[in-house]
């Protein structure tokens, strides 16, 4: 078929994959960071965004490219006027001073069963919802000016179009903005109402093998997606498959059929990028658990605390640790703190601790990966991203804490990658040569596959000690 493009505009750089169409091979890629002031400004104009797409792609790399998919950060929002300029920089990422606008948007709705109810998710900081509400109480006159709502990959989609008057957005990106139901399908123009104090034009949700449109010079341009969507997407992530991110916070995510309804708000209810959900369950305390430990044991870094680790053994010696050191989300426990327990003379060596931790941070993502297998989520195989999935003390204990095969994916840009499927998608449908049902069949990631094996039956001890602990410390979280 030819060859496509793949655009990841993540809230640092612009990367770019070119791909084959049949088989997905990097054929070639560029890379440019943002121009911008500091380490992540919460406002960011975007035409920033487009000054790194046009240094990422020079040099002749998009030569012969015959479709472009477009993958961007999530929960930027972007306010346009009647004419399509902006009525300020746009507002990306989880913005600190936008809790207290969650809180009321929360309060006016009724309550975090009501948001559940009728978006699937439940008002946090870093959500589009939330950030209209911020801007209509902070800043009234910009918040009268907007008359048109777009994200971040729908901005830039639209940009790449020529800025028709035809804007468009995917269900996966709709349905984080906290104004989309990915159970019904359609936007929530009340909630907009709710957040803003008055109605504005939203982009047309397209399906997930159409074109947003065609350049004038005959690049198609697919629907385009939120970075979450695109990187699973681009893993190849399917039914019985659930990815595991490990950041400074942890994330769980699952592909389902249905959306799920969770009144607990610790399950966001989103769509996927090929027509199917992806409901994510997220932990405050992932790798700043290692990071925090290793500082107190006075090591360098991460490499050095899994050294230290490996020497102790499974269950640590009886040495369990809740790590829940910024309050925790899953469950939820926002004004807690971290506890050690099962302190004893012979566990009190650095090893021990150092294995507390990783077993810690494992267990408290395996506790999230529970909340979806108790909502009928079938979880067959594990893909585990991040840097720290790489660590030998990860890789010895996360197959036998969650008890199911464990890949690891190597490096690569995913969201890139998902981006130039989804364009190959939408290429191969224009043409009739692809189902819109059924997207093309790319090489899977390449990875190190490791199987819980012998020590399942150890591992499933360890997390049971973890639990123990953690109902003591805090009876019925699960159950709130």
């Amino acid at each position: 078929m030819g060859i496509v493009a793949g655009l990841d505009s993540s809230p640092d750089f612009t990367r770019i994959v070119v791909c084959d169409t049949d088989t997905g091979a990097v054929l070639r890629q560029g890379y440019a960071p943002h121009p911008l002031d500091g380490d992540r400004p919460a406002d960011v104009d975007p035409q920033a965004w487009l000054l790194s797409l046009g240094e990422a792609a020079g040099g002749g790399l998009l030569e012969g490219v015959q479709a472009i998919g477009v993958s961007a950060q999530q929960n930027a929002v972007i306010a346009l006027d009647a004419q399509g300029n902006t009525v300020r920089p746009a507002m990306v990422g989880g913005d600190r001073r936008t809790q207290v606008a969650a809180a009321d948007l929360i309060d006016a709705l009724g309550g975090r069963e009501a948001w559940a109810q009728a978006v699937g998710s439940v008002p946090q900081a870093a959500q589009p919802v939330t950030k209209l509400r911020w801007l209509a109480k902070n800043e009234p006159d910009a918040a009268l000016r907007a008359a048109i709502l777009m994200q971040a990959h729908d901005w830039l989609v639209w940009q790449l179009l020529g800025r028709p008057v035809r804007r468009t957005t995917d269900r996966g990106g709709a349905s984080g903005t906290g104004y989309w139901s990915a159970a019904t399908g359609s936007y929530r123009t009340d909630l907009v109402d709710l957040a803003l104090g008055h109605q504005v034009m939203l982009p047309e949700v397209i399906g997930p093998a159409e074109a947003a449109g065609t350049t004038p010079e005959g690049l198609l341009i697919s629907a385009g997606t939120g970075e979450t969507m695109a990187a699973a997407f681009g893993l190849g992530i399917g039914l019985g498959d659930a990815v595991v991110s490990l950041g400074a916070s942890g994330s769980v995510m699952a592909v389902h059929p249905e959306a799920l309804v969770d009144g607990t708000g610790m399950i966001t209810a989103l769509a996927d990028a090929t027509g199917m959900h992806l409901p994510v369950v997220t932990t405050l305390n992932a790798v700043r658990t290692l990071r925090g430990t290793a500082e107190l044991l006075g090591l360098s870094d991460l490499e050095s605390l899994s050294d230290l680790a490996m020497k102790s053994t499974p269950g640590s010696h009886g040495l369990v640790l809740l790590p829940y050191l910024e309050g925790e989300r899953t469950p939820s426990l926002p004004h807690t703190a971290g506890t050690l327990a099962g302190l004893r003379r012979e566990s009190m060596k650095p090893e021990h601790l150092a294995r507390a931790a990783f077993e810690g941070m494992l267990c408290g993502l395996a506790d999230a990966l529970d909340v979806l297998r108790g909502r009928g989520v079938d979880v067959r195989r594990i893909f585990l991203l991040g840097a720290a999935a790489e660590l030998p003390a990860v890789q010895a204990a996360a197959p036998a804490l969650f008890g199911v095969q464990v890949v690891v994916p190597q490096p690569a840009d995913y969201a890139a990658i998902g981006a130039a499927r989804q364009a190959a998608w939408a290429l191969g449908v224009s043409q009739g040569a692809l189902d819109p049902r059924n997207p093309p069949a790319w090489q899977g990631a390449a990875a190190q596959v490791l199987e819980p094996g012998e020590e399942l039956a150890v591992g499933q001890a360890v997390r049971q000690q973890y639990v123990s602990v953690r109902e003591q410390t805090h009876p019925g979280a699960f159950r709130a």
